[in-house]
């Protein structure tokens, strides 16, 4: 006996929902649903991962990833092939009615896990921080971090903090997951020299090697008194991929026990 379809939870119906290609038409229409409409405004526009998207769909990832190749072939039939897409029908539920406010608060506390916070827009001139975070403290590996804890500033200030999780992204991701939620400034502890390069090309500044409590090491950036090693370095990923053993630069390793 076949599992039954689960109902896929949306945020809201969409504002528009038919497009059609200005001047000449083949006189064709493409169904996107609502399902597949969602899955691409969560991951495309929002910028969220599969795994985000099924938590907030209340579905499994595998089914959010055939809604998703499902929902983007259709869009490219109609871009390629000058075809009208109309958006309607499919097996879902509205998430606290059709207001997106309520649809955004509502998913920002189920559970209260952090993989379904909803990250709030940053201001008009507002700088954000992100530290790697773990209890309190500068998580000592950039790369195996689980938590960033964000801060916006405004007029030298901080005037908003939010611990966000990282979902298992690796080295490769993190500075993706960054840019996506607009942060300018990392502080953090090791951090290996691709993940760098990553960070220089998203235009985040780095301040490396840093230790203790994530909120004072904050206040000291701020106060422009923030001790960092503009040459922090952390090879931890050499041994996972070659064997190696691990070896710090000019940083401690709450981990693996190595000091200045």
């Amino acid at each position: 006996m076949p599992r039954p379809c689960r109902c896929r939870r949306i945020c809201a119906e969409p504002a528009y929902d038919r497009f059609s290609p200005e001047g000449f038409s083949c006189g064709e229409t493409v169904m996107l649903t609502l399902d597949e409409y969602e899955a691409i405004r969560l991951i495309d526009l929002e910028r969220r991962t599969h795994e985000q998207c099924a938590a907030l769909m209340d579905i499994s990832r595998t089914t959010v990833t055939e809604i998703y190749e499902s929902a983007r072939g259709k869009i490219a039939d109609c871009l390629v092939h000058g075809k009208s897409l109309v958006i309607s029908g499919g097996h879902y539920r509205l998430c606290g009615g059709t207001a997106m406010p309520l649809c955004k608060k509502r998913c920002a506390n189920l559970g209260g896990t952090p993989h379904m916070q909803v990250v709030p827009e940053k201001g008009v001139g507002t700088m954000r921080i992100a530290v790697t975070y773990e209890n309190g403290k500068i998580f000592q590996h950039f790369g195996h971090t689980e938590q960033f804890k964000f801060y916006d500033v405004a007029d030298g200030k901080v005037t908003g903090e939010q611990v966000v999780a990282t979902n298992g992204s690796g080295h490769g991701a993190l500075a993706g997951f960054l840019s996506a939620n607009k942060v300018d400034t990392l502080i953090c502890g090791g951090i290996g020299g691709g993940a760098q390069a990553a960070l220089m090309e998203a235009g985040i500044r780095l301040y490396g090697g840093v230790q203790g409590d994530a909120d004072e090491a904050v206040k000291s950036l701020l106060a422009g008194t923030l001790g960092y090693d503009p040459n922090v370095h952390c090879d931890h990923h050499d041994h996972e991929h070659g064997g190696h053993e691990h070896s710090c630069g000019d940083h401690g390793c709450g981990r693996h026990g190595c000091g200045h």
